[in-house]
């Protein structure tokens, strides 16, 4: 018997003033990554998706330049853990990221950052962390993050820490 996934467990959001801001975020978040976590990301174009790849990748110790891996579809980074960082932007669906090897075995020794995660259906990628990035002005984000699994909470309770943490430095 298989388990459908459950509604949204936790959430945490937070705001950002500046794409550095956003990278220092994203490479808290890093800090509680384990393999087989799929992360995905969420926001228009513009919103700050590679800034926040860019710094998650940061926090995993990968020491290679990120950059959006539209036209690669998918590039794959050594740190701490292996991350995979995919771009669906180019895709028209489903079908095609299946195709294009999108969901494969060994993404559970690392983990997923998808870009325009919105075109994979969530009953493909069940149990991934949703990272949604609004845009409040040129610099400012909104970021939302959300569990499915309680043990996802991890990500929604670093969230909430570096918020505090950046309040405090305020």
């Amino acid at each position: 018997m298989t388990s459908s996934p459950a509604a949204t467990t936790a959430t945490a959001v937070v705001h950002t003033a500046s794409a550095d801001e956003t990278r220092e975020f994203a490479a808290r978040l890093a800090v509680v990554a384990r393999a087989g976590d799929r992360i995905a990301l969420i926001g228009l174009l513009g919103a700050g998706k590679t800034q926040f790849a860019k710094g998650f990748a940061h926090g995993l110790g990968v020491a290679e330049v990120v950059n959006s891996p539209s036209f690669t579809l998918m590039t794959e980074y050594s740190g701490r853990l292996p991350l995979f960082h995919q771009d669906l932007y180019r895709l028209s669906g489903a079908e095609e990221a299946i195709a294009g090897g999108m969901v494969d075995e060994r993404q559970q020794d690392g983990v997923t950052l998808t870009e325009w995660a919105e075109r994979l259906p969530v009953e493909l990628d069940p149990w991934r962390v949703s990272v949604s990035i609004d845009v409040l002005s040129e610099d400012e984000r909104r970021i939302t993050v959300a569990a499915t699994r309680s043990e996802q909470n991890r990500y929604v309770e670093a969230a909430a820490s570096w918020a505090r943490d950046r309040d405090v430095r305020r």
